[in-house]
């Protein structure tokens, strides 16, 4: 089954409170015969819509093809936390790549979230954007953990934007039974993902991009011009980016050996009213230490939004709902029996070492996928990178593509045996507290 269509409906958003609390913008045409760009983009989520971005500001003809709408994918879906750094903490980068590196790749890391508020300041995006994320540790090991990362960070980074929270300060934050401790990250940030993505395109347009929607590609044709083909029409193009993330497919083998999709789930609970206030005392995002992550904040409209839980076929289950209510009401017991309003899923797309995979695929050819649950800021940065490297600036393109991406076991094979009872078997550990 296509994984673009296993689990949604082709050209509809699903069903979230994000759709619902967001101006879905008119469906943009597909594609139809034969246009000439500059670029041509292969997907429309925080990735693509930034490189479409930055390029047109550059002066280039962009070309953005969508297989489904804008923001349709992850970029729509996701928990909407905008993280300090990379995905993987930096005393692992130090040890993967040395400590000139990992300076580097944290100053990148900062930089993505200084471009994020940085667009929604200058195209007035409405993304409900706050400061503040909160990590914690349900063990003393945990906890422990967290408070010397910050530590580290503050020695060697020069971070101050961290506050430690021992047990009775993170309760006083979140009193969940469950965490112990941790830190409060205010230089991260949290916000509406649909809204942010959707104002990436109006952006996008606005600097002179076309998009076209219910536009899948089918057909990469490598050369100088390049052809990207879909059903009704293709585009010849000087540069090609690939920003298709886990729905890239067989766009490109050595990419999709080493970025594979995963399935994530996120719920929207009944407004708490007053009992907000038992689940967060501050407007800040929170995810735990688990290996598959619990992460929530509360909306403006008072609900929890709370995401945990994965799978890792193509098709989602069925009761995402009875999914995600299990690892909340370990979190928040007295929402055990909370009315949900709204249960949806998304696909995103991790590598073997939780780094992003940037790669030049060919000479005109690049491509940034495989977030691993960073991606609010890390893609939307990607994009940007992408845009310099074309205009002859790769530097940091170059540097985020420093740590080596293996491929999977099986290659491009999703679902691979092995691979899912790995983190099948982590996602246990979990659950009985190893």
């Amino acid at each position: 089954m296509d994984l673009l269509y296993a689990n949604d409906a082709h050209g509809q958003y699903p069903k979230s409170w994000y759709a619902d609390t967001t101006p879905i913008q008119a469906e943009r045409a597909a594609l139809r015969g034969e246009v000439r760009a500059d670029v041509c983009v292969i997907g429309a989520g925080y990735t693509g819509l930034s490189a479409a971005l930055h390029l047109a500001q550059a002066g280039r003809r962009v070309v953005v093809l969508e297989a489904h709408r804008a923001g349709f994918g992850a970029s729509g879906r996701n928990g909407g936390q905008l993280g300090s750094g990379q995905r993987l903490d930096q005393i692992k980068l130090e040890k993967m790549a040395g400590r000139d590196t990992a300076r580097k790749l944290w100053d990148l890391g900062e930089d993505a979230k200084a471009l994020v508020r940085s667009l929604v300041t200058e195209h007035k995006i409405d993304c409900y954007l706050k400061p503040g994320v909160a990590w914690t540790g349900s063990s003393k090991a945990e906890v422990r953990d967290l408070h010397e990362y910050a530590a580290h960070l503050s020695e060697h980074y020069n971070y101050d934007q961290i506050e430690v929270l021992d047990s009775a300060a993170c309760h006083a934050l979140c009193p969940s039974p469950d965490y112990k401790g941790g830190l409060l990250d205010m230089g991260a940030g949290h916000l509406h993902p649909l809204a942010f993505a959707l104002g990436l395109a109006r952006a996008a347009e606005a600097a002179g991009v076309t998009i076209y929607e219910r536009s899948r590609v089918h057909n990469l044709v490598h050369g100088e011009p390049a052809t990207v083909r879909t059903d009704a029409g293709h585009v010849v193009a000087d540069h090609v980016i690939l920003a298709c993330n886990g729905y890239l497919a067989s766009l490109d083998p050595k990419v999709a050996a080493r970025v594979m999709p995963i399935n994530n789930f996120i719920v929207a609970t009944e407004p708490l009213g007053e009992d907000a206030k038992k689940v967060l005392t501050r407007d800040v995002a929170v995810a735990d230490s688990r290996f598959v992550v619990n992460y929530f904040r509360l909306s403006h409209d008072g609900r929890l939004l709370h995401g945990g839980g994965e799978s890792y076929g193509r098709r989602f289950p069925r009761d995402i709902e009875g999914l995600v209510r299990k690892r909340m009401a370990v979190i928040f017991p007295h929402l055990r029996d909370v009315r949900i309003d709204y249960a949806w899923g998304g696909t995103l797309a991790i590598t073997m070492k939780r780094f992003p995979y940037l790669a030049r695929v060919a000479p005109n050819v690049l491509s940034a996928s495989g977030y691993s649950g960073h991606g609010v800021g890390t893609a939307t940065h990607a994009g940007q990178l992408m845009a310099r490297a074309i205009e002859g600036d790769g530097d940091g393109f170059d540097t985020m593509g420093l740590i080596p991406t293996s491929p999977f076991p099986g290659g491009a094979l999703l679902g691979n045996p092995m691979l899912v009872l790995a983190m099948t078997w982590f996602s246990l550990r979990d659950r009985i507290g190893l």
